[in-house]
Formats: structure tokens, sequence, C-alpha cells
């Protein structure tokens, strides 16, 4: 009797709550929290601790409801905002695995990328998304708030509020940050991948979040601006070398993103130099916590030379990805050397082979006559 095996089942579905279930659901779940604000906010009873976490708080804007309705909304900080960035944690959450699942994935799948380039792939194409957007919304932030014609004001009317798109984008970008913290348990991040990943999400919740707190918003919208650019187009470059795998794009893309990358940092210390060291000196120095001033020396050389420490390490980590970079190139070109030497030694030798295993068939005196050939053509060309 022929037996016929059934079909193993497969449980695609894992239990509830299990590690398996929350990662795989992860963006279904935390949707579902950020939809109980939203309802909230519907409800009457509800709606006021609802609008706390939704709306952005601490206006400082006066609205004369007779004259103008057109009013220039200011913001100032306030503990509020730990609410709003929780809320927008939330979304950004969510919006990380939409691009992931609905854009990455199906990229993905049509490139064919082994474990590591795949793992590559979604790191910088997640933060190619980010630091484009936030690149974009900064430079309509300093063009809106003429930041860059009126830079003497960011000094000279210090402590400034905050406009209603630049409150929202220091949110985002706390928000995002935070989220880097999570998303290394909902993408499975290999054990010895974490140590970069949280290094690069501390570093970043910390420059926002000292800049939002000491009201160095309006700089630092700038500096995050050069940063982000440098940022994206080094991974822009990545991906480059990964979709096309061709040396002379590649190449190209490695030597502009490595210009920018190099300017960006410089850049970044003249505009940071400028601003703590110049500009603050120039006008009274105080530090009043209830106004927001932090115009004390000890503030602005302190700020000042964490910017400078940070843009030398990322230039010294960039040299040093360089250098392993043009070693591991030289290798791979003397290998390459060596391994065409000893194609062609082996060619010679089946030559040889080949000719001799000729000369063996003939009989002793067709050797002796081919072998005086061979010697007066070789005198001959010589």
């Amino acid at each position: 009797m022929v037996t016929v095996k059934g079909r193993k089942s497969s449980n695609k579905n894992p239990p509830i709550f299990s590690h398996d279930f929350i990662i795989q659901n992860h963006a279904d779940i935390v949707s579902c929290i950020a939809m109980v604000f939203v309802i909230g906010l519907m409800i009457q009873v509800t709606s006021p601790w609802a609008y706390i976490f939704i709306a952005l708080q601490h206006n400082i804007s006066a609205i004369d409801q007779q004259q103008e309705t057109d009013v220039h909304w200011q913001f100032a900080t306030g503990w509020k905002d730990y609410c709003a960035v929780f809320f927008y944690f939330l979304i950004v959450i969510v919006m990380h695995a939409v691009i992931q699942e609905y854009i990455l994935d199906k990229i993905s799948k049509r490139l064919h990328l082994s474990k590591v380039k795949l793992s590559k792939f979604n790191e910088s194409s997640q933060l190619a998304v980010f630091f484009t957007l936030s690149a974009i919304w900064g430079i309509d932030i300093i063009i809106r708030d003429n930041l860059v014609l009126g830079v003497h004001s960011l000094w000279e009317s210090y402590p400034l509020f905050m406009s209603f798109s630049m409150k929202l984008f220091f949110i985002i970008q706390l928000a995002y940050w935070l989220h880097c913290y999570p998303e290394l348990y909902f993408q499975k991040i290999k054990k010895e991948e974490i140590g970069a990943k949280v290094f690069q999400a501390t570093v970043g919740l910390f420059f926002t979040l000292t800049a939002y707190f000491f009201n160095f918003q309006h700089i630092t919208v700038m500096l995050l601006v050069c940063h982000y650019i440098g940022d994206l187009f080094q991974h822009g470059a990545r991906l480059m070398h990964i979709v096309y795998r061709k040396e002379h794009i590649t190449r190209v893309a490695f030597l502009i993103a490595n210009f920018i990358y190099v300017l960006v940092r410089v850049l970044t210390v003249i505009g940071a130099a400028t601003f703590y060291i110049y500009g603050l000196s120039k006008v009274q120095s105080l530090l009043d916590y209830s106004i927001g001033n932090f115009n004390a020396p000890v503030v602005r050389f302190s700020a000042f030379g964490l910017v400078l420490l940070f843009q030398a390490y990322l230039l010294y980590d960039f040299m040093k990805r360089q250098s392993l970079r043009t070693k591991d190139s030289s290798t791979s070109s003397v290998t390459a050397v060596k391994a065409k030497s000893k194609q062609q030694k082996l060619k010679k030798k089946e030559n040889k082979k080949s000719m001799t295993s000729e000369d063996d068939d003939l009989p002793e005196v067709d050797q002796a006559t081919k072998k005086n050939l061979r010697s007066r053509s070789a005198i001959k060309t010589k």
C-alpha cells in the first residue's frame, strides 16, 4: 500500500501576549493605544486630558478676536510637552512599521539581498527617510522664521519663543529618538549591533533635549539641518552601494558624500562658535530659570564644548572607517593579483603538460625532430 504523507500543520499565529505576537502585531497594538487618546478627545469628560497629549501646550500668544484673526503663534517650554512627546512617540512607531512593511519590505524582496545587506538596507532606508523629512522641515522653519538673514536676533533677543512649526519639530525629534529604544526589540536587532544603535539614539536624544530645555532651539534647528544633510548623503551612498553594486557609481557617490560630510562638520563648528562664543557674549549674561534665560558662561562654553567634542568624534570615526575601507580595498586588490598570477601559472603548466603528452604519443625519431624545431624557433625569436 502507498501511504500519502499529510501536510504538517504550521502555526502561523503565535499565542497572544507572547514575544512573537507582540513583535508581529506591535504596530496594531500601538495604534490602538493612540486611538484611546483620539477617542478621549471626542468625549466631554476626558477631552481636557486627551487635549494635553494631542495638542501643543504652553501657548503664550494673545488672541484679539475683534481685530485680525491672523496670529503668529508662539510657544514656550513646559512639563506638558512630555505628554505630547509620549503621544507622538506612539505615532512614530506606527509610521516606522508602515514604511517598513508597505515600502521597504516590498523593495527588498525584489533585490534578493543577504541577511547582512538586508539589515543595512533597512537601517539606512529608515534613517534616510527621517533625515530627508527633518532636513526639509528644518529648512522650511529657517526660511519662515528668517533665521539666516536675521541671525543676529538669535542672541540679541535671547530667549526667543518658538513658532508652532518649530515646537512640533522638536516634539517629533524627541519622539523619534525615543522610539529607537523599543525598535531594538521590535526589529529583533542582534546583540553586536545594539551598542551602536543605542549610542546613536542616546546622542540624538541628549542633544535635542538639552537644546530644548535651555531654549537654544533656533540655533539647534540650523545645526540639525546641517547634521542631517551630511548623514543623509552618507546613507544615500550606502544604499547605492547595496542596490546598484557598480564600482564607478558607488565611488562617485561616496566621494560626494564624504566631501559633504566633512564640510558639514566644519560648518557646524563655525555655526556653534558664532552663536555660543561670539553672539551670546555680546549680550548681558543672566541665569534665570523663571524666564528661560540660560546665558551664563558655564552653560555657553559647556554647550559649545559638547558640540565641538561630538564633531571631533564624528570626524575621528569617519577617518577610521575610511582607513579600514582603504585597507580592505588594498588587500582585495592584492588577493586579486595573486589569484591572476596563480591562474597564469596553472595555464602554463597545463600547456606544458599538453605539449609533453603530444610528444609522448609520437615515436622517438619524431620527438627528436620536434624538439630540434622548437629550439631553432626559440633561437630565431631571440
